[in-house]
């Protein structure tokens, strides 16, 4: 009898699961996961209608085109240069904050309000500090050095680069200070008796008891870093200088030019090289993990 009414519980219970994921589990199929398989089986095709298959041969074209190379070694280089700064300085911010400066609430205030601010104000507001008549060439007049179109030489990767930080360093200084906060103290004051110094507790310590924390903002980091197109596109348009012409940049002209099959195939290696990112990511930490067990 017990038997019977645990079996019956737990198929209502179940049931009552199941009723409630169903609609997200409805949304995410309809706009995520089919359109995804369309798009892959419009990659293997020759056109968007009544297309007959013909394998890899639009991915080995995309792989020959000059502009998605120049796309994917952009959005490579920015990935590399912009997730390890905003990891460091992110991490050193949340240490920083969480001894309790005097200063601590109008830095982590200061730090977090990118994060509620519209996109389209944020580029605004940098449009006007880099613009050719902006505030910067200004500064730069008045000491005597010549305006810089920066936005139009190698230096508009940088300028892409300090946004990102700027934008995503709140969100990522909010989770660092969660995992600090976990860290008991009395680990530090023992280290300090037994005489660690500094570099010591940071690396046996800090680091190691930072070690899931670090690693999922190290994947958060990477996957916004692929989402910085919105930033690049209302600060340079649809086709911007070469050194920040980014794979969303090559997507997006694929689609005003009605290139379905490249457009899918772009996206299905992007997709498909951050699978294999995030798939290594995890790996390493459950090894590592597994070390510190």
């Amino acid at each position: 009898m017990n038997s019977r009414w645990l079996s019956r519980t737990f198929r209502r219970e179940t049931a009552a699961v199941l009723l409630f994921l169903a609609p997200s589990v409805l949304g995410f199929a309809v706009f995520y996961i089919i359109p995804f398989v369309m798009g892959i089986s419009q990659s293997l095709t020759n056109r968007t209608l009544n297309g007959s298959f013909i394998g890899l041969s639009n991915y080995s074209e995309l792989l020959a085109s000059g502009s998605f190379r120049k796309a994917a070694a952009n959005t490579l280089l920015f990935t590399g240069v912009s997730v390890p700064l905003l990891i460091a300085l992110s991490l050193s911010l949340a240490m920083l904050i969480n001894k309790g400066p005097f200063f601590r609430q109008g830095l982590q205030t200061a730090l977090i309000l990118p994060l509620v601010v519209p996109v389209a104000s944020v580029v605004l507001v940098w449009q006007i500090f880099f613009d050719w008549n902006g505030t910067l060439n200004a500064w730069l007049t008045h000491v005597g050095h010549s305006r810089v179109d920066w936005l139009q030489s190698n230096g508009s990767m940088v300028v892409l680069v300090v946004l990102y930080l700027w934008k995503n360093i709140g969100y990522n200084l909010i989770l660092f200070l969660a995992g600090l906060r976990q860290i008991p103290r009395d680990y530090y004051e023992t280290a300090r008796i037994e005489g660690a110094g500094r570099w010591h507790q940071f690396t046996r310590i800090t680091l190691v008891y930072l070690t899931p924390t670090l690693f999922f903002v190290v994947l958060i980091s990477i996957i916004n870093s692929f989402k910085v197109f919105r930033e690049t596109y209302l600060l340079a348009g649809d086709y911007p200088y070469d050194r920040i012409y980014m794979l969303q940049h090559y997507m997006n002209n694929m689609f005003a030019a009605l290139e379905i099959q490249k457009l899918t195939a772009a996206a299905t290696l992007m997709v498909l090289c951050i699978s294999v990112l995030v798939i290594v990511l995890l790996s390493v930490e459950r090894r590592f993990r597994d070390v510190l067990d």
